[in-house]
């Protein structure tokens, strides 16, 4: 039998898989004289290599070239944002006209919902999870005051119907079937952040245009984590960041998403001079008219230091390639799950499905003997250079990165694990 708690077993994993090599393409975190294992890019991503000289160019070219920058040389900033269209559709599965990065993750919400959340007397309500992130229900209960209506009845939250605080399918269709004459908006995440489930975003978007609603999705947890088809799945619109898995550093320029059928929509939007045609941009009429696509939400110029990390990033995805990853992230997310299966089960209770198609890299654990020796395995943990995250009230989220983790680094959580229960008699639950 495989010794799961082997250091060769972990080894001849790493050694025979084909992306291991990724990791050298990154600044990995210090611990003592060694490496940390790192557990947190549903948080923030770590540093490509390559970022640094993408930043260096952008300044380079300010100190040289200044405002002809914009116009000169080589990554001229005019069209800088352009640089990042294609690679970051292929990430998300969607056509370059229907993606722009743009803004942060909440501005891009409200831009959208601006367009999206049109709601009248007869459909007012707003569909979303309960314990969605909070800057989505603060950005949805602000939407629905703006038009004159009362979160307490329009503001829909669906609780959990499934062990660890996760939902069936079965339970968000009859939410939307049930409440479907009111919906004005069904708002989803991609992967819910604290249970890390995953979701069918074409059948809910399926749902909800049957039921007569706007379906978008929040995909923080979702771009750069799981193979996305956003144009198939025929979703109105989403919005994700770009500082977890597509480590492009704190408080990175956020994404974007429109469907190509929305294009050349009249819908009404908040407006600015980024998004007016650039073919007539610069003559400075009074009138907007707005590109075609994703690009006609923009605002202002695109920060050209914020998007410069996100080359090197996407660098990588391309070279790699989604279904690569993915394949990846499952073998290391299975090595996780096997190990607390097998050889923590008394201590930690798995909350995120069990199923592969119904998670991302992340697995969502809950200590067993109560919250606040949740808290102690966590402080050890990190004291041990093992660093996941904390979320209330009781979830510690470990998150292999399939661009940088190693079977190796989860290894190293499953002993850091093993060693505080087998040392401080409080972990595991007869």
């Amino acid at each position: 039998m495989t010794d799961l708690l082997s250091d060769d077993h972990a080894r001849e994993l790493d050694a025979g898989d084909p992306l291991a090599a990724l990791r050298r393409e990154f600044h990995l975190p210090r611990h003592g004289n060694g490496e940390q294992a790192y557990f947190c890019g549903n948080s923030l991503g770590l540093q490509p290599r390559g970022a640094r000289a993408h930043v260096e160019e952008v300044l380079d070219k300010w100190a040289h070239e200044a405002v002809e920058g914009h116009f000169r040389g080589q990554a001229q900033w005019m069209p800088y944002h352009e640089l990042v269209t294609a690679p970051l559709a292929a990430v998300v599965g969607a056509g370059p006209a229907e993606v722009v990065a743009m803004n942060s993750l909440t501005a891009n919400l409200h831009l959208l919902m601006v367009s999206f959340y049109r709601p009248t007397a007869e459909r007012p309500a707003i569909l979303i999870e309960a314990g969605a992130f909070p800057s989505d229900r603060h950005a949805v209960a602000s939407q629905i005051r703006f038009h004159g209506f009362d979160p307490a009845t329009d503001l829909i939250e669906l609780e959990p119907d499934l062990p660890g605080g996760t939902l069936s399918m079965a339970a968000i269709a009859d939410a939307i079937e049930r409440h479907g004459p009111r919906l004005a908006l069904v708002l989803w995440p991609g992967v819910q952040y604290r249970t890390g489930q995953a979701f069918d975003l074409a059948e809910i978007t399926r749902l909800g245009h049957a039921a007569g609603a706007v379906v978008g999705f929040d995909l923080a947890h979702a771009a750069g984590n799981l193979p996305l088809q956003l144009h198939d799945a025929n979703a109105d619109f989403a919005v994700w960041c770009h500082y977890k898995y597509l480590n492009s550093g704190p408080g990175a320029v956020a994404g974007a998403f429109v469907h190509a059928r929305h294009a050349r929509t009249d819908r009404p939007r908040f407006a600015g001079w980024w998004g007016h045609d650039r073919s007539t941009r610069f003559r400075m009429g009074p009138e907007f008219v707005p590109t075609p696509g994703a690009e006609g939400w923009q605002l202002s110029n695109p920060p050209i230091l914020g998007l410069a990390p996100l080359r090197a990033s996407l660098d990588l995805f391309a070279r790699a390639g989604m279904d690569a990853l993915r394949a990846r992230s499952e073998r290391l997310t299975g090595y996780l799950e096997s190990l607390v299966r097998t050889q923590l089960d008394d201590t930690l209770e798995i909350l995120t499905p069990a199923d592969p198609a119904q998670r991302g890299c992340q697995l969502s654990l809950r200590v067993r003997a109560g919250r606040d020796a949740g808290r102690v395995l966590f402080d050890h943990l990190a004291a041990d250079g093992v660093l996941g995250d904390w979320r209330e009230p009781d979830v510690i989220r470990i998150s292999p990165a399939p661009l940088y983790n190693s079977h190796a680094d989860v290894l190293r959580f499953a002993r850091s694990a093993l060693s505080w229960r087998d040392g401080s008699g409080v972990g595991a639950v007869s």
